[in-house]
């Protein structure tokens, strides 16, 4: 069951949720970013050490604590290790306060009729015990919509909310995130479409029986306020889907009652090569300026 004190900390708590899920396939571009190139690993191991080390960087640094920061979003092998040599959701919830959430999807299926669905999972039951065992409070998986379509954009709902309620049967918190990709030329259409299908399936769970989503953020502000004030939503974050932190910001002030969920905006300046002061100073300007709009709306 999920814990009372962190599910209060997500339904009401003032700040945004940190997305610190990179997968095997964004982890390069991530390590990149952060002034770690690809010739400084030769393995999968040695890249996935290297992330590890940045997320217990950033989860280390005195500016990430639960005053601003109310969750973290981890990838399974982040979750897999130790932060000075305790588990990481351990770590995060009795040293920093923040609630630990778990990526838990497989990657996406290829494109059809304008979305991509998540890819099967067989081995979800097996994942969701042992986040039970590590003291994890909810989850989170992607899909992806690429266009205005009325019935890939139904097909990756009604795939988020069957799954999402196999996770609800093992006590965690489910992130329903169907993600509309920013770029396409029929992004407002497409988040009415999503908006009208997101709220079917809401109104069809039992009574006091809630989710959370995680949504692009909108063309037009407050799209999605419907789905922030329905009785079986936790709470809506967003995510910030390839704008730089200022667009984003700007966005998310706009739209009442969502947080921020950001992954590389949240990183955004962060650097391998940086001092602890350096690096602690920078990702405070973040977290301030991700808290500061996400308390806004």
């Amino acid at each position: 069951m999920t814990d009372q004190t962190q599910t209060e900390q997500i339904r009401s708590g003032k700040g945004f949720i940190a997305a610190l899920d990179q997968s095997g396939g964004s982890t390069p571009k991530a390590l990149k970013l952060y002034g770690v190139e690809e010739s400084a690993y030769s393995s999968d191991a040695e890249m996935f050490g290297l992330i590890h080390d940045m997320r217990a960087r950033i989860i280390k640094s005195r500016a990430f604590d639960g005053n601003r920061v109310l969750g973290a979003i981890l990838f399974e092998r982040t979750m897999d290790g130790d932060i000075d040599g305790k588990p990481t959701a351990t770590y995060l919830w009795e040293d920093c306060k923040v609630v630990p959430f778990l990526k838990v999807d497989s990657g996406l299926a290829d494109e059809a009729d304008g979305v991509r669905r998540l890819k099967p999972m067989p081995n979800l039951d097996a994942l969701l015990k042992k986040a039970v065992s590590k003291g994890i409070f909810g989850t989170k998986m992607r899909s992806v919509i690429d266009a205005a379509s009325a019935s890939g954009i139904a097909a990756v709902v009604a795939q988020q909310f069957e799954i999402g309620k196999q996770i609800l049967s093992h006590g965690l918190m489910p992130i329903i995130e169907p993600e509309v990709t920013i770029t396409i030329a029929d992004k407002a259409e497409a988040e009415q479409i999503l908006l009208a299908e997101i709220k079917k399936h809401l109104d069809a769970l039992p009574e006091g029986q809630q989710v959370m989503l995680k949504l692009t953020l909108p063309e037009v502000a407050n799209t999605y306020k419907p789905l922030v004030d329905h009785p079986n939503v936790l709470r809506v974050v967003a995510l910030s889907g390839g704008y730089s932190r200022e667009e984003a910001n700007t966005r998310l002030s706009q739209n009442t009652g969502m947080i921020a969920s950001f992954s590389r905006a949240l990183t955004e300046g962060l650097s391998a090569q940086q001092s602890d002061a350096d690096f602690d100073k920078t990702l405070d300007t973040s977290i301030q300026s991700i808290f500061d709009a996400s308390v806004a709306g």
